[in-house]
């Protein structure tokens, strides 16, 4: 069977599926959800055995430790998937909201309400979570899903999938509005991406190459999720003490997820107090550093090892422990920087000083603006949305943590008492 023959029957069965989901009820699709945290809770053992496989192909095919890391599960991460499942359950019906509705001068009445999208096609690398996450939120918002996750996690996936599946056995909504689509052949992605009419949306969730190739090739409309090249920015009115733990949270909490840092920039009226502090602190988190003429006088004064910051770093997302620094002498300046490096994704501005703080806010064109705290926050879950399905970093549609509003459209309701137009 081709490529594009086996996305064609997937794609038709998750549309049959999909109206399974049409009649149910919310009570229905948080039962059902309830049912796959206590199904993956439950079968963690397999699903750990399954993941032990990835890992071990992993190592041997010496992916870089940070990926081998997205890519493991633990007693506490499966926990964690399924308590995201359980606040995606939480969380509000997103469907048949009214968001607006008026009735005209012929007497008819409209409204507007929100609806599924129908089949949604993921496209992601090596994180199993994901796998879940968006089957829920998917699954939540009475969408159908089609997982195309990396052959690097495909133990992974399809013992996840499974689980998910056979607990929707036991509930009146289809399995088949969440299918696995087969990663042992690349052809599968393009046949995802051209699917259009039989698949109305895909999202990419991974690195930056694979964004920008599901962006490229794809026929079926797109929702661009994040590259995340973050900035923190340490104000010349900075409380030092809630700096430094800030900068190297940011960057070592996980370091190759998207809302990591990757570069810091220090207000010069404070370098000459901060710059040592920091760079011993990250020298000694294991963070290589790649630093500007400045920074790049003082880590060598006291003997940290660094480099020349190059034009390719300050505009690289690493997803490992490394880091650009550099210092600019305002607001402005480091804003300006961001402008020209950034991605759109997080950024960060560490200051006392509001105007400053408001001043920073409206030079950032991104998606998310944190003051005084971590771009690690950046996240569906830490800011209440339950699982993610991903962050946008574009403008049209949604953008920042995508949860399940995100994953709804909408259809006007137009009721009349027999209205002709004239």
């Amino acid at each position: 069977m081709s490529a594009d023959t086996l996305i064609a029957d997937l794609a038709k069965r998750a549309r049959k599926a999909a109206r399974s989901l049409a009649t149910a009820s919310s009570a229905d699709r948080k039962a059902a959800l309830e049912l796959i945290a206590q199904a993956i809770e439950k079968r963690s053992s397999e699903i750990l055995a399954a993941n032990a496989l990835d890992i071990a192909a992993a190592r041997e095919e010496k992916m870089h430790p940070q990926m081998q890391d997205r890519l493991l599960l633990t007693d506490e991460r499966i926990a964690g998937i399924a308590s995201g499942a359980r606040q995606v359950a939480a969380l509000p019906d997103p469907l048949g909201q009214t968001l607006r509705e008026s009735t005209l001068p012929n007497g008819l009445q409209l409204r507007q309400v929100s609806v599924p999208f129908g089949v949604v096609g993921m496209v992601y690398e090596a994180r199993p979570n994901v796998t879940v996450d968006a089957a829920v939120i998917l699954l939540a918002s009475g969408n159908s899903a089609l997982l195309r996750g990396s052959s690097s996690a495909r133990h992974s996936n399809e013992i996840l999938v499974s689980v998910m599946r056979d607990a929707l056995q036991a509930t009146s909504i289809s399995p088949d509005v969440i299918q696995l689509v087969p990663s042992d052949d690349r052809a599968t992605v393009k046949a995802l991406l051209t699917a259009r009419g039989l698949v109305d949306l895909v999202i990419p969730r991974g690195s930056a190459s694979l964004i920008r190739m599901v962006v490229d090739e794809a026929s079926v409309p797109t929702i661009e999720t994040g590259a995340g090249v973050c900035h923190v920015y340490i104000d010349e009115y900075a409380d030092l003490e809630k700096a430094l733990p800030i900068l190297i949270n940011s960057k070592t909490h996980r370091p190759s997820v998207c809302n990591a840092a990757e570069t810091v920039l220090i207000h010069k009226a404070i370098a000459p107090t901060f710059l040592p502090l920091a760079l011993k602190a990250l020298s000694d988190a294991g963070v290589v550093l790649h630093c500007d003429a400045t920074a790049l006088k003082v880590a060598e004064a006291f003997g940290i090892s660094a480099t020349l910051a190059t034009s390719e770093n300050w505009s690289t997302e690493y997803g490992v422990l490394e880091m650009n620094v550099g210092v600019v002498d305002s607001v402005d300046a480091a804003a300006d920087h961001i402008a020209t490096y950034g991605t759109n994704h997080t950024e960060s501005i560490v200051t006392e000083n509001k105007a400053n703080a408001d001043r920073f806010i409206a030079l950032s064109d991104c998606a998310a603006v944190m003051v005084n705290a971590s771009t690690r926050f950046t996240d569906g879950e830490q800011m209440g949305f339950g699982a993610e399905i991903g962050i946008s970093n574009q403008k049209l549609h949604a953008r920042g943590p995508m949860g399940l509003e995100a994953m709804t459209t909408t259809t006007w309701i137009v009721t009349g008492t027999g209205q002709i137009r004239s």
